[in-house]
């Protein structure tokens, strides 16, 4: 509706527009007279073309040439009777009205598609000042967390440099990225030193496994050995996180270290101590053996001789003497079963073999457990602190069967593996628990004695105790060089295999 209204009033405009061109041009006819008669008409023309549009200028056209050829051409008021040029004269007004209109037209819609152009960029601009506005909003917002997150990045970072353990940050080709001051008192550098360097090159690292295997994992503890500047090689315990961006891939590794070097050697010193205690042990148990088989033993023999004398003659009741050569020979076969029990004679004169399957014979007899025994023929005789450590595992895992694994039978097998003695103790008990199995791997009190003297027997003659243990039973797996002997005075195999427990 107000798009017909508009153009009605275009087209109200434009015949207004070609009447007063026609009343002008009867104003000025009396000057002019009948030359030149569309002067006015021209104007009309221009003004329809330019405001009202192709169609008003068409109608301002035509009432101007009506009323021209109608009124100030003669004959006047009359349609007829004209010469042929008022017919060229028609014909170039109406030519050049074209002209105008078209022209007025182009330049009318050119107006108008710059005003919508401008109108779009207007638009265009007012959401783009939107747009930054938005953005700036954001980054301002962005800019703030940012800061924030320095800020509490800056006070960890400070709160990490007071921490005596050495804290880094390496990137995903090992190069270190953070430092702190933990690491520059361990190690001698200075974190402007550092930051930039691989870190295995910088510490000349030396891995337990691979180290491709210890990326593999989210994270990882173990012992390391490390070069310090001064040149001074250190152990450390070390703590891997692996350190991964949004989409889950590795970027680096956060990685705490604490020097554990002094705790080492005293451990280790420890572990020799205990060794030394094992072997003056082991040498007081065959020297009382001894006494009591040759000192003891032969007294208590020379009595019974004595008590038989005594038995053949009359005066003395044969009851008592009975009696008391009975308690007698109880005395005689229990010493001499502490005596071989402290160390067995057999261990020294025969080997090995005969004394555990001596041992494992009465073991069975006491305790009611069958114990098969079974020993490879290629095994040759080993030295005397081997024997004694094989012999004393052998002693503590049927003592342990005994007490704690209810089982109803045991196996043991003693072979030669390559240069190597190998000694299998299993039973078919109800097992240890897990949590056991940590604490003996991890050297409790509470677990007794036995177990921790074993390790460190076998240990000092550079062989290694393993035990497995389910609902099925247990195995223990005790495995030393055949060419080793008894460890030095030193100690000088701090890297010589303990015991693993599975």
């Amino acid at each position: 509706m107000q798009r017909t209204s508009e153009r009605a009033f275009r087209y109200a405009l434009a015949v207004l527009a070609a009447l007063v061109a026609l009343f002008l041009r009867a104003l000025l006819n009396p000057l002019i007279g009948p030359e030149n008669p569309y002067h006015t008409a021209w104007l009309a023309v221009v003004f329809s073309a330019w405001l009202c549009g192709p169609g008003p200028a068409m109608a301002t056209v035509t009432i101007g040439v009506l009323g021209v050829w109608y009124w100030f051409l003669p004959p006047f008021n009359s349609f007829a009777g004209k010469d042929r040029r008022d017919v060229f004269g028609l014909l170039g007004f109406l030519a050049l009205s074209a002209v105008i209109i078209f022209l007025g037209e182009s330049t009318r819609r050119l107006i108008a598609r710059l005003r919508s152009t401008e109108k779009e960029l207007k638009g265009i601009q007012n959401q783009l000042e939107q747009k930054i506005a938005e953005r700036t909003a954001s980054l301002a917002e962005r800019t703030s967390s940012l800061e924030q997150r320095t800020t509490e990045l800056a006070e960890k970072a400070a709160m990490l440099d007071l921490a005596n353990d050495a804290i880094f940050v390496r990137d995903s080709s090992d190069k270190i990225s953070y430092w702190n001051q933990g690491a520059q008192r361990l190690y001698g550098w200075s974190v402007d030193e550092a930051v930039g360097r691989g870190v295995h090159d910088l510490l000349h690292t030396e891995f337990p496994i691979p180290m491709t295997e210890i990326k593999q994992r989210e994270s990882w503890e173990g012992e390391l050995r490390h070069t310090k500047r001064d040149g001074q090689r250190i152990l450390v315990a070390s703590h891997w996180t692996t350190l991964r961006d949004a989409s889950g891939e590795a970027k680096g590794w956060f990685e705490i270290n604490t020097d554990i070097t002094s705790r080492k050697l005293a451990e280790e010193a420890t572990r020799r101590l205990s060794g030394r205690i094992l072997t003056l042990q082991d040498e007081e148990r065959r020297r009382i053996a001894r006494e009591l088989h040759d000192s003891l033993g032969q007294y208590l023999v020379a009595l019974k001789i004595n008590l038989d004398i005594l038995s053949a003659s009359d005066g003395v009741p044969a009851h008592v003497v009975a009696e008391s050569s009975n308690i007698l020979e109880q005395c005689i076969t229990e010493t001499r079963t502490i005596s071989h029990l402290l160390h067995p004679p057999l261990l020294d004169e025969s080997g090995l073999n005969s004394a555990v399957r001596w041992y494992v014979e009465g073991f069975s007899r006491r305790s009611g457990i069958p114990v098969r025994f079974e020993n490879s023929a290629d095994l040759p005789r080993v030295n005397s602190d081997l024997e004694i450590a094989l012999f004393r595992a052998i002693q503590e895992s049927l003592t342990n069967i005994h007490r704690h694994s209810g089982a109803s039978s045991g196996e043991i097998s003693l072979r030669r593996e390559g240069e190597e003695v190998c000694l299998e103790i299993r039973d078919n008990g109800r097992g240890m628990k897990a949590d056991q199995l940590a604490r003996i791997m991890q050297g409790f009190s509470d677990v007794g004695v036995g177990l921790a003297g074993m390790r460190e027997r076998v240990r000092q003659l550079g062989g290694s105790v393993e035990i497995k243990s389910n609902a099925g039973g247990t195995v223990v797996r005790v495995t030393a060089p055949l060419r080793e002997s008894a460890a030095d005075s030193s100690g000088s195999r701090p890297n010589a295999p303990d015991w693993r427990i599975a």
